[in-house]
């Protein structure tokens, strides 16, 4: 089956439910992320874009400027809500990392269904951590990030570190639920693209089944 018609089956299936992507940084997520919503007509919400945006308290900058994660108590008050906004009703969502501190999966599957976005699927991008570093060390090469202020090294080790201890957990429980899909992310853009595709329409075809 070609890509046009396995989205069609996806784009069905999805309704106005949710994806969540996950990986470690420089691992895609932006990238695939907004191909993939533009594809499935999908809003597209970064739980780091939210916190980066205007009016964020200095405390929750503070944090952010560390590399660190934001506490689970304040990032729920913050996050979640923004789901049932208006502009994002009667369409799906795709998230990008929401919901990165172990336990708050359990917000983030209870707040998608309470918002008519039921979490259908979650995507790991998979990457070493020898890939992650030979990655920021080509930034001044490649320049498709923009100034980001959390690129430094030292923030980027505290991320990985933070990952490892925090997110990984989120991750395997996702696992646990059945929600949740390994993608190889060191291959090409399209490669990586591909395979959510695939991935995703297998997903599809096992619930419709």
């Amino acid at each position: 089956m070609d890509n046009e018609n396995k989205i069609k089956l996806i784009k069905q299936w999805l309704a106005t439910g949710s994806i969540n992507i996950f990986g470690l940084p420089f691992a895609g997520k932006d990238t695939q992320g907004k191909i993939l919503a533009i594809e499935l007509n999908a809003s597209l919400i970064g739980g780091g874009d939210i916190l980066r945006s205007n009016g964020m308290p200095e405390h929750i900058k503070d944090y952010m400027l560390t590399g660190e994660l934001t506490p689970t108590d304040e990032y729920v008050s913050i996050v979640i809500p923004y789901l049932s906004r208006e502009g994002f009703t009667g369409k799906p969502i795709v998230l990008n990392s929401v919901g990165r501190w172990h336990g708050e999966e359990d917000y983030v599957v209870h707040a998608t269904k309470a918002s008519n976005h039921p979490l259908k699927a979650v995507i790991e991008l998979k990457l070493s951590e020898d890939i992650v570093i030979q990655r920021w060390q080509e930034l001044p090469k490649i320049q498709d990030r923009g100034n980001r202020y959390d690129d430094t090294r030292e923030i980027l080790e505290n991320r990985l570190k933070q990952y490892k201890e925090k997110t990984q957990p989120v991750i395997e429980n996702y696992k646990s639920m059945g929600l949740c899909t390994t993608i190889d992310a060191s291959k090409s853009r399209e490669s990586v693209h591909e395979d959510i595709i695939n991935a995703l329409y297998n997903l599809a075809s096992r619930d419709e089944a």
